[in-house]
């Protein structure tokens, strides 16, 4: 077990610097672009691949980066540069997590190198949990999965929403219910392979920030996928099935979404362990909107000197940068425990990605008052920094989730 600490290791500070380097020098300068667009950037993710940061074994090296920082770190960097171009390299990895926390070593070998591509042919992939009636809510779920055991075949319909990639990726991780009279421990999660007939695209959402990540619906009519799609295999489903129809015979099912229970539910399993990740991305988004108005006050003047030395924007400066420093430790904090088997007996994974995703927001209205009516427009970055800041209280679960996920977990109440 690595012992927690604050400072680096070179090799992290190397990734960081270079991560860094790739922010500043490719993903900011087409930020804007991207953003107008409301378009896949395509060139960017290629230019990723090639220098290795798309990549399959980029992401295995932080995942299992000892300390558990280097996710966290490379979040914050990519998210530093723009938060949308960023989510459309890294939203693959969600779906890859989705498999890393249910698949068998077999899936895990054959799926997720298929969801990057190669640099001359890179792909994504979706992970597909919400339902237009189910986000937070993931036991309002509607999705069907059923199996044809003649073809050793299982079949999904359902129509699934807010999935990053949804329609354009290859491969598609979706999560159904195999088992409706157990509510959301009834779940599991499958692999639609690329071009499986009867999965396609519906609605893609204009959406509000992180524009140049697409997000759209996905339609499940008669999808059919072989019975070693199903993450984990059928026999594995069945015994977690079996202890849930105990528990609920012995009246210990039926809490809310999220609730306890020792029946790990096949989203949850992945929202989980991507939840610290998110605040990092959340930490980097703010950092930048921070340095552009610490930029601009320092250098602007106003009243014949600059706005700095006006105490009231000073203070916001300060508190700025204290937020996102303590938004910083809670990220690094819940990293390091899940990745050295420290379990979260008090939330600290949803801790994190509440405190530094309320935080972004915060900073960034801040960075705007800061600058003023050149932050309200699209000249200064601040501005999209602002609207991309409003999706980290609200996907992978919403600040009201997370803290219904931490009072249960101090409390051991099934809190509604």
């Amino acid at each position: 077990m690595a012992g927690f600490t604050l400072e680096l290791n070179d090799d992290q500070k190397q990734v960081r610097d270079w991560l860094h380097g790739f922010a500043e020098d490719v993903i900011r300068p087409a930020a804007a672009e991207w953003d107008e667009r409301e378009e896949t950037p395509w060139p960017i993710i290629q230019e990723a691949a090639k220098v290795g940061i798309y990549s399959l074994d980029f992401y295995a090296q932080q995942y299992f980066d000892p300390t558990g920082l280097g996710i966290p770190v490379a979040m914050e960097e990519l998210f530093w540069g723009d938060a949308g171009i960023a989510l459309s390299i890294v939203g693959t990895g969600l779906a890859a997590v989705g498999v890393l926390a249910n698949g068998t070593e077999e899936q895990i070998g054959t799926w997720i190198p298929q969801m990057y591509g190669t640099p001359d042919d890179v792909k994504v992939a979706a992970f597909c949990s919400s339902e237009p009636d189910a986000g937070s809510d993931v036991a309002a779920m509607r999705t069907r999965a059923v199996y044809d055991e003649a073809k050793d075949e299982w079949v999904l319909n359902g129509t699934k929403t807010w999935a990053t990639n949804g329609g354009i990726a290859g491969v598609h991780v979706v999560v159904a219910v195999v088992d409706p009279e157990l509510g959301s421990r009834g779940h599991a999660s499958f692999i639609v392979p690329p071009g499986t007939p009867g999965l396609a695209q519906g609605q893609k959402f204009k959406k509000h920030g992180i524009r140049a990540s697409h997000t759209a619906e996905v339609v499940l009519d008669d999808v059919r996928v072989p019975g070693s799609c199903l993450l984990g295999g059928k026999e594995k489903l069945d015994e977690r099935l079996a202890r849930a129809r105990e528990k609920a015979r012995e009246g210990a099912v039926g809490s809310p979404a999220g609730g306890g229970g020792s029946v790990k539910n096949a989203a949850m399993a992945t929202f989980e362990a991507s939840r610290p990740a998110v605040g990092a991305m959340a930490v980097g988004t703010a950092r930048a909107a921070y340095e552009v108005a610490l930029d601009y006050a320092t250098t602007r003047h106003q009243f014949g000197r600059p706005v700095i030395d006006n105490q009231g924007v000073a203070f916001q400066l300060a508190d700025m940068r204290t937020r996102i420093d303590a938004a910083r430790l809670l990220v690094w904090r819940a990293s390091w425990m899940a990745t050295n088997g420290k379990p979260f007996t008090a939330a600290e994974g949803s801790m994190s990605k509440l405190y530094a995703s309320e935080v972004a927001k915060e900073v960034t209205a801040q960075a705007v008052q800061i600058l003023g009516g050149n932050g309200y427009t699209r000249e200064y970055p601040v501005e999209r920094m602002h609207r991309d800041a409003a999706i980290y209280t609200i996907f992978e679960g919403t600040s009201e989730i997370q803290r219904l996920v931490i009072a249960r977990t101090l409390s051991g109440v099934p809190i509604r």
